[in-house]
């Protein structure tokens, strides 16, 4: 069956039954393979890309239950590094790396809805996205960054 998926701002066909989860169709139909497993059951957060501006994660959503525009950590950076993802190379956030598309996807979520997050409302955000290197503190420290430098006027 060929769907038609809106990707990183481009109408794609994929050829996937719609019950096929979302990660699946990123990775293997059209090739975007920053957006990771981790766990398959929505726990670790590896997989988190946005749907319509949510931050949702991919391999419990399904291709054919997609409600709107998918953006990848890919297209996130598309017109160069964002903001985010420049926080997260200035405060050597990765270690093993594995995690990090799913954190800076969380944390752009975060901040597109709060622009000045609290450390305890930075921690609530990202609960939901596990790092076994345990570098939160550095993810915090680049939310903050990054939140700042978006307030001074940089774009997403």
């Amino acid at each position: 069956m060929t769907l038609s998926v809106t990707v990183n701002g481009r109408s794609m066909a994929v050829a996937a039954a719609p019950e096929t989860p979302l990660l699946w169709v990123l990775r293997d139909e059209l090739g975007l393979t920053g957006t990771k497993f981790g766990c398959g059951v929505a726990s670790c957060g590896a997989c988190t890309v946005h749907v319509d501006g949510q931050a949702v994660r991919s391999c419990q959503v399904t291709v054919g239950e997609v409600w709107g525009d998918v953006t990848t950590i890919e297209g996130l950076g598309a017109q160069g590094l964002a903001p985010l993802q420049e926080a997260w190379i200035r405060h050597q956030v990765a270690q093993c790396g594995y995690c990090q598309s799913g954190q800076i996807m969380q944390a752009a979520d975060l901040l597109a809805v709060n622009p000045d997050p609290s450390d305890a409302e930075i921690d609530d955000a990202m609960g939901g996205n596990l790092c076994r290197c345990g570098t939160y503190s550095a993810i915090r420290a680049a939310i903050h960054d990054a939140a700042r430098a978006l307030r001074e006027g940089g774009a997403g």
